[in-house]
């Protein structure tokens, strides 16, 4: 049987959700979400989807670029996945390889990779040259079992709103998002600047629920926010949950993040998903509070190449 690499092709969509659901069960992948993703992408980020093919049936998919909004130049990109039972035939290696070639082609000098947190695939990685940076844990909790902890009481002057309240003006949201994620721990700190690249790619993204998105306001003034994204059945992904920084320390992302899952359990999902960098003790312990379990853990490795 012989294996290879191309390029993704629209056609292509249904397979490679499978794969992805597949090898990472614990992310909300969808077909709509993988073509937005493509044909939004900022030109900066040189974005491209690959595949791996086996006798014309897509076994493996990767999502290569540049990191086009970290503040550190050439930070390149390669998240390679083979479907758990067509591993060791050579697929993950042409990924990797394909990646690199063109992550080097566009002007990248290093490549970062998440590995799932086991044996076979930290040596794949480190038989590669991949180094071990942060590790980050997918955390699961049950929407169906009626475990969430109650709505709790507003304090004076603190509304709960939904992004779907910001679709005449979502700027507040984007300030919101890019204060909050340039203080996210991460290898390759990113700086939001790009108004309508955020519109697009965010904003705009299919699985974006505006709906069960619930914002925090003091006063008016945005103060945190709960991203969600779902698959339209039972799936629910936390985006991001982030306070701005003159309002950390009191309590706003619970207010945010409990809000959201409330809504989304009445909506009927019934399995919650997150990700947290293994570092980011407060948000752990936010998750932590409303139950939620890891499920598995990543580290991110890096290569250097230029």
């Amino acid at each position: 049987m012989t294996v290879l690499v191309r390029d993704f092709r629209p056609a292509d969509v249904d397979a490679w959700v499978r794969v992805r659901r597949a090898a990472l069960p614990y992310m909300v992948t969808t077909p709509e979400q993988v073509l937005s993703d493509l044909s939004a992408a900022h030109p900066e980020r040189h974005y491209r989807l690959l595949v791996a093919e086996e006798d014309g049936e897509v076994i493996g998919t990767a999502q290569v670029g540049i990191s086009h909004e970290s503040t550190k130049p050439g930070q390149g990109f390669c998240n390679p996945y083979v479907r758990p039972d067509r591993t060791g035939r050579g697929a993950g290696t042409l990924l990797m390889r394909a990646g690199e070639e063109h992550v080097a082609g566009v002007g990248g000098t290093a490549v970062y990779t998440w590995v799932l947190d086991e044996p076979a695939n930290r040596a794949f990685a480190e038989k590669r040259g991949y180094a071990a940076r942060r590790p980050a844990h997918f955390l699961r909790l049950g929407l169906a079992d009626g475990t969430l902890p109650p709505l709790q009481e507003l304090p004076a002057g603190v509304e709960l709103r939904t992004a779907a309240d910001y679709e005449d003006d979502p700027r507040p949201l984007f300030v919101a998002d890019a204060e909050t994620s340039a203080d996210e721990p991460s290898d390759t700190p990113v700086e939001f600047t790009d108004y309508e690249n955020w519109l697009a790619t965010t904003w705009r993204q299919p699985g974006f629920d505006h709906a069960l998105t619930t914002v925090v306001t003091v006063d008016g003034q945005v103060a945190a926010f709960s991203v969600a994204q779902t698959d339209g059945l039972t799936r629910y992904w936390s985006g991001m949950t982030g306070t701005v920084r003159a309002f950390r320390g009191r309590g706003m992302a619970k207010l945010a993040k409990n809000d959201s899952l409330h809504r989304a359990r009445a909506a009927g999902y019934t399995d919650a998903y997150t990700g947290n960098d293994a570092g980011n003790g407060p948000m752990l312990a936010v998750n932590r509070w409303f139950g939620y379990e890891i499920c598995a853990t990543e580290v991110r490795h890096v290569r250097e190449i230029g």
